[in-house]
């Protein structure tokens, strides 16, 4: 178990130091971290494609933690056990079954790109189990440009090791010099912890998960009027995995949201633009 950064409160305050734990439930161990005051309704962060407990970037996890209770889980990769599922409806299965393992009787949501189509699936299903939801670099089912989150991915993979860089380097920013040097800044955030690293991500793991979104992308429109809780909308204006369309949609059919769109930023947007996002974020979940 990794070094514990702890309040007097015995509330751990930096990601970097949170220890990893795993929780058991229908016979699978979910891997996850938890930070922040032991009281008030806990914030889940439902992650991306390919991502394990290490891709959250620490300023947002901390900052959010600074009055929050979040909780990191990771969908059975890295540390975690179980074959991953290939489509988004189990995988929100799995992350309901992760919250109630816990004890936890109401939560808000944290989705991001892939994290954010589950949780949409788990509010849907679950309504009296979310109070409040933010969804960041995703979109609804059916959505615009989905069904190219595979060729994206490969190809930015390809480029990038051909450029020694990191895919995240194209996939979540720019091409502008904010953006470069925005996602150089992230990069070397997700490597300020240094003991009791996560796993790699497994590469049937992954294609699972590419199965499960590019199925999302071939389903019909869900009847998003469904969602009665208030949802916080946020994205890069020049998003290419996810494209920014679908932000813009999702704020359309929700019922009650908030949208804010970054300028000059990619899928990673909330994580340019960390301070804001943190602060926007905050503000929304203690309305």
């Amino acid at each position: 178990m990794s070094h514990r950064q702890e309040a007097p409160n015995n509330a751990i305050t930096s990601y970097k130091n949170a220890p990893t734990r795993t929780v058991s439930a229908g016979g699978v161990e979910f891997a996850y971290r938890e930070l922040g005051p032991k009281t008030g309704v806990p914030l889940v962060l439902v992650t991306h494609l390919a991502a394990v407990l290490d891709n959250w970037d620490p300023r947002v996890v901390d900052g959010l933690a600074a009055t929050r209770r979040v909780i990191a889980r990771q969908p059975g990769v890295g540390a975690s056990t179980g074959a991953v599922p290939k489509s988004i409806q189990a995988m929100a299965k799995d992350a309901v079954t992760f919250i109630r393992a816990l004890g936890l009787t109401q939560v808000d949501l944290l989705g991001f790109s892939m994290g954010g189509m589950i949780a949409q699936v788990i509010v849907a299903d679950e309504p009296r189990l979310v109070r409040k939801l933010i969804l960041a670099g995703t979109g609804p089912a059916g959505g615009e440009g989905i069904t190219n989150v595979t060729k994206l991915s490969n190809f930015d993979t390809i480029r990038a090791l051909l450029m020694l860089q990191d895919p995240k380097q194209f996939l979540f920013f720019t091409r502008t010099a904010n953006g470069r040097r925005a996602g150089k800044q992230f990069l070397a955030r997700l490597k300020e912890r240094t003991n009791h690293r996560d796993k790699a991500i497994s590469l049937k793991a992954y294609r699972a998960q590419l199965t499960a979104i590019h199925r999302w992308r071939l389903e019909q429109p869900h009847d998003l009027s469904v969602i009665r809780q208030p949802v916080l909308v946020a994205n890069g204006e020049s998003d290419r995995m996810v494209p920014t369309t679908n932000s813009l949609a999702l704020a359309r059919r929700l019922q009650d949201t908030d949208l804010v769109i970054y300028p000059d930023a990619g899928h990673g947007g909330i994580f340019q633009f960390h301070g804001q996002f943190v602060a926007k974020a905050l503000e929304f979940l203690q309305r």
